[in-house]
């Protein structure tokens, strides 16, 4: 087997070791330790890195990042087969994805045509008008719906 140290690993995936380490701790990659307490990592690993930066391109959560690693070897790098069925269970969530952003864009031409981003027409924080009931403002928009900032 052939084993990298953290700084290889960081040289070779593109990716900072303390991003390693986190990784580590939430479990989506895993090292062994030396006598010396030294991390060292399987080859196979910078295949499961590639696939957590692509996966956080795409939008995935490290949550669905970790469900999907969960699913491959940790001590070979994935077959072809592997990735194949992996991929399928993006499928739908990439879709749906695409289709919120499409939508996204044709609804962003006429914000940027009347330029007000009213909540109470905007289609884009508020289709339908669906938080009239909950007030306005930056609070809203920042996620907010507190009994406090709901009436404001």
């Amino acid at each position: 087997m052939e084993w990298l140290t953290i700084g290889d690993l960081a040289i070779r995936s593109g990716v900072a070791t303390s991003a390693l380490r986190f990784y580590e701790t939430k479990g989506l990659i895993r090292s062994e330790r030396t006598d010396g307490n030294q991390r060292r990592y399987l080859r196979a690993t910078l295949r499961r890195v590639a696939l957590i930066r692509a996966g956080q391109e795409l939008g995935l959560s490290l949550a669905e990042l970790a469900d999907a690693l969960e699913t491959l070897p940790h001590d070979r790098t994935p077959t072809k087969t592997d990735w194949k069925r992996l991929s399928r269970t993006w499928r739908q969530r990439l879709d749906s994805q695409i289709a919120e952003l499409i939508a996204l864009r044709d609804e962003l031409t006429d914000c940027i045509g009347c330029g007000c981003l009213s909540l109470k027409s905007c289609a884009i924080f508020n289709p339908g008008d669906a938080a009239s009931s909950l007030g306005t403002g930056p609070r809203y928009l920042l996620g907010d719906t507190s009994e406090e900032f709901v009436k404001t």
